[in-house]
Parts: C-alpha cells; structure tokens; sequence
C-alpha cells in the first residue's frame, strides 16, 4: 500500500511542477517519441488555419535555397527562422506530426502554415485542403 501511495504522490508533484511552469509564463516540457523521448521544450503555440503544398512545387527550390520535397516533413512559415522544428496538431483528429520550416508562406490571408504532402497526410488534411491546427514552436 506504501509503494501505491509513494507512486501517487510521486505523479501528483510531476504533474504539478509541469503544470506551474506553464503558469508562469515558462516554457513547458512534453515528451515526443519523434525526438526519442527527449524532454522538448514548447516556447509558444499558435492555432489558426493550415493548408498544404507540393504537386506544383516539388523539385523547386525553397527560400531556404534547398530542393522542395513534397514527401518530406517540412513546411512553410511566414517568420519562424529556417531550421526551427514546430508540431502541428490537426484539432478536428488530433493528428500530429513534426516538421522543420524550410520555405516562406502561406499567401493566403489566414493561414498561419503551409505544410508539405507528406506531413498533410500524416495529420490527415488531404482531402480537405485545410484544416484548423494548434502550432507548437519547439526548442532542441
């Protein structure tokens, strides 16, 4: 009966040392089995709309000088540096996927992100074109 109050308690001020931080305005730690179970650090998240890209540009060169695949895991973000990794979760599945920004974009007014093919199928926004998301800006 101990060790099943040791582990209960032990939960509760895991969770609560999560919880505080993201009250305080600090970034708040998430385990990603994309990053190997690493504790990843989220320093913010936006929700808005996304859409997808790829048949017309696959093969081009995105704004980061590197060769579009509209099979990989990439997407375009309007001000995020190149590089940054960010987690998109499709809030009509709850999908998710990880993705490094590597072109410009969207054009389109509303849109907060343009995800490559690839990562538009593994949250599930194929068919639809656009799907709301919930955005979350990872630090390594």
């Amino acid at each position: 009966m101990n060790k099943t109050l040791s582990l209960l308690v032990g939960l509760a001020m895991f969770g609560a040392s999560f919880s505080t931080a993201a009250i305080a305005g600090k970034p708040t730690k998430t385990i990603d089995a994309t990053f190997n179970g690493e504790g990843i650090s989220i320093l913010r998240t936006e929700r808005g709309l996304a859409s997808w890209y790829g048949p017309g540009f696959h093969g081009n060169r995105c704004a980061n000088g590197e060769i579009y695949n509209q099979y990989g895991l990439s997407a375009a973000h309007r001000t995020l540096p190149f590089g940054t990794r960010v987690r998109v979760t499709n809030l009509n599945n709850n999908r998710s996927v990880v993705v490094r920004i590597n072109d410009r974009g969207p054009f389109i007014r509303g849109r907060i992100i343009d995800l490559s093919k690839g990562a538009a199928q593994e949250i599930g926004m194929i068919a639809s074109g656009i799907a709301p998301v919930k955005v979350e800006i990872l630090a390594r």
